[in-house]
């Protein structure tokens, strides 16, 4: 079934329930929402040649008429293709190339720095103001193209251990499977709820849309088009029933936030956490200053937003002898997948023993995007190895340990180091590189950079900032650089990571 059946549904049953909202205003209500995907369809089609199975990305900031494309996307049979907004220009164009997208929607501002290499992607279009208004005036596509669950909705980009982005193949059944596993396993979805995009759109954020069209509820994105703790605060207290996905640091800002005001999180009904470590204390405070809104999950692209979960009711019960216990850990399996932890062979380990978590279920991936190599090594015999290492306990808890590859989460966005040592490598009078997590009590982590310049070359954070700076995002670039002699090595020559993370905690 097109995912895009459920707002057709909801369109037709509750045609004047309040869909799209700019902070408090209205934008526009569900009979409205329903009609402009349906055109923008019409106009993807008829003016575009979009097929179905053809893929459209988008390179923009959260807006309400963001959600209106990628309805407009499914109903016409296409590939949604969301990029992170904070990314790299050059690194959006790589991503846009590699999935052989039709068309491309970016911000105004971020369109005509957009320069598209391959002849494969011929057209930009800019997503909101007046061009895009006008598709609403197109002639409608009444009826959502006929899609089958093995059909590709959503190509989301995650980047692999080698840095460079892997293109996740998310399903139309895929995504069924975690959109209904949200009602069982993480909490409900009431008509007078407002989903509050204040995370990216293009990731787990945007992904919770479809529970909430389902539902009826509202979709708000704020004036500031992303995560101001005070906005958010205001705008529950204005809203009511307000939903939020948010990453650990963002709770924690959060939690901060109300804490100054004297706030207790009036008008926040739930806030989903997830995409990086939570800090048992961290959470501990957050329920203590807001209350039993909260509710975890654990997940991955490959299998989005559906490992395990931790509902409101476990993390604000400290009735049970082992609360601590359930509160470090991300919860239990959800019901659309079976969690293991196996050994290096495969072989699933008893409860206690660390190992790697392995998944596998109607939400798991059907692959990467023509790279088949990265595809069998990550699916193998119907199972998605997660890379990421925990321990079961004999109630099924899962708790995380490590993080089999070397990613850092940083506000709960993964940096791969590879990535960025490969960009600073280019500069001249770099010997050796080495880029680690350091932990942060804001951020989870930052990137730190150790450096090792050759002979007597005279190497700057200066200019290894600005290099960083005209190739990867913002966020990437390390937040702080070490100079020394050598990097440590084992027997073998590779860099002992754990040796510079040991270095960087010890001046803590």
């Amino acid at each position: 079934m097109n995912l895009a059946v459920w707002l057709q549904r909801t369109a037709q049953l509750f045609p004047d329930r309040p869909a799209l909202m700019q902070g408090t205003r209205l934008v526009a209500d569900y009979r409205e929402f329903a009609r402009r995907s349906r055109a923008i369809a019409g106009y993807l089609s008829a003016q575009e040649g979009i097929v179905p199975g053809d893929r459209v990305a988008i390179f923009a900031k959260n807006s309400t008429a963001y959600l209106e494309l990628l309805y407009a996307i499914w109903h016409a049979g296409a590939v949604a293709v969301p990029i992170n907004a904070k990314l790299h220009v050059n690194e959006a164009v790589w991503i846009v190339e590699n999935a052989g997208a039709t068309l491309l929607f970016a911000d105004a501002g971020v369109s005509g720095e957009v320069q598209i290499s391959q002849a494969g992607l011929a057209r930009i279009r800019t997503l909101g103001g007046p061009e895009f208004e006008a598709m609403y005036r197109a002639s409608e596509t009444q009826e959502p193209v006929s899609r089958d669950a093995n059909d590709l909705a959503w190509l989301f980009y995650t980047s692999g251990t080698t840095g460079k982005p892997k293109g996740v193949m998310l399903t139309n059944g895929n995504l069924h499977a975690m959109a209904f596993s949200y009602f069982v396993d993480v909490d409900n979805v009431f008509p007078d709820d407002a989903a509050l995009y204040a995370a990216p759109i293009s990731h787990g954020a945007g992904i919770y849309n479809f529970q909430h069209v389902m539902k009826g509820a509202r979709h708000v994105v704020p004036a500031s088009a992303g995560f101001d703790p005070a906005e958010i605060l205001d705008l529950a207290k204005d809203l009511g029933s307000v939903h939020i996905f948010a990453a650990p640091t963002m709770v924690k800002r959060l939690v901060e936030e109300a804490k100054v005001q004297g706030r207790a999180g009036q008008g926040l009904r739930t806030i989903v956490y997830g995409g990086g470590p939570m800090y048992l204390e961290d959470i501990v405070e957050a329920v203590d200053v807001l209350g039993s809104r909260f509710c975890q999950i654990y997940g991955q692209g490959e299998s989005p937003m559906t490992i395990t979960a931790l509902p409101r009711e476990t993390i604000a019960d400290r009735t049970h002898p082992r609360w601590r216990e359930r509160l470090a850990s991300v919860g239990t399996a959800q019901s659309c997948v079976d969690v293991h932890i196996v050994d290096e062979s495969g072989h699933s380990l008893p409860a206690g023993e660390t190992g790697e978590i392995v998944v596998k279920g109607s939400p798991v991936m059907a692959g990467y995007w023509n790279n088949q190599s990265a595809t069998g090594e990550t699916l193998r015999d119907g199972w998605l190895w997660t890379g990421d290492m925990g321990s079961l306990d004999e109630e099924g808890f899962l708790t995380l340990k490590d993080r089999s590859k070397d990613v850092i989460i940083s506000g709960g966005t993964n940096i791969y180091p590879r990535e960025i040592e490969e960009v600073l490598l280019a500069v001249p009078g770099v010997h050796e590189i080495s880029v680690v997590g350091q932990r942060h009590a804001e951020w989870g982590e930052i990137v730190a950079a150790f450096v090792v310049a050759q002979g007597d070359a005279e190497v700057s954070a200066e200019m290894l900032d600005a290099h960083c700076l005209d190739n990867i995002a913002r966020f990437k670039r390390p937040k702080t650089y070490r100079f020394v002699d050598a990097l440590p090595k084992n027997n073998y020559g590779k860099v002992l990571k754990t040796e510079l993370r040991r270095l960087l905690e010890n001046e803590e």
